[in-house]
This record gives C-alpha cells, structure tokens and sequence, in this order.
C-alpha cells in the first residue's frame, strides 16, 4: 500500500528523528530541544553529508508492505485492509500485490 504521509511543516530534531533532547534543569538556557554538535573541526572540517537537522518534516511518498486486507466489499466498491493506512483521513492510496513476499526472512530457492 502507498500513499503520501501527514505534513508536519519544519519542525526540530525532537520531533523530526526522535532526539531526546538536553537536561532541562541546572542552568540550561536555550539548549532544551537543540541537536548538539553537528561536526568536527580540523578535518574534515565541514558538516558531513545526511547529518541529522531541523527541516520539512512529512508529506512524502510512504509505503506499507504485507497489510492483510480483511474483507472486499464489491457492490459498494470497498476494501477493509487490517492495520495501518499512510496518509491522513481521506487521503488516496494504492492498493497493490505484495512485492516483497513474506517468507520468515530466509531466502526461497526456486527449484
């Protein structure tokens, strides 16, 4: 199943990846929610590349594989799948054939 997920707008490095954050106590000022050091000094010395920063968070293209679809219901021209939908209410999605196949996580030989 794709579909494109919920913008979120630019949002911080806690929100964004889930980062914990500085103390909040002991004399902290304007470190509460910051991302820390982003690099070193001498060398390289720049910022290396997909460094983890605040941004445009959400509203991309979103897969979800092996959803079970619970029942179909033909005269309405409804699909109940089991388990979570990318995308807000109401949004379109694309209902495929698995692509990936569950199999335990082991390698299938064809014989």
């Amino acid at each position: 199943m794709q579909g494109v997920s919920r913008g979120f707008g630019f949002q911080g490095v806690v929100k964004r990846y889930h980062f914990a954050g500085n103390i909040q106590t002991h004399g902290t000022h304007e470190y509460r929610r910051h991302g820390g050091s982003i690099g070193t000094r001498m060398t390289p010395g720049r910022v290396k590349l997909g460094m983890k920063m605040p941004g445009h968070h959400g509203d991309a293209t979103t897969s979800v594989l092996n959803q079970k679809v619970a029942k179909v219901i033909g005269d309405k021209n409804l699909i109940l799948i089991a388990g979570g939908i990318p995308g807000s209410r109401g949004g379109l999605v694309v209902v495929r054939g698995a692509i990936k196949k569950k199999n335990g996580g082991k390698a299938v030989a064809k014989k």
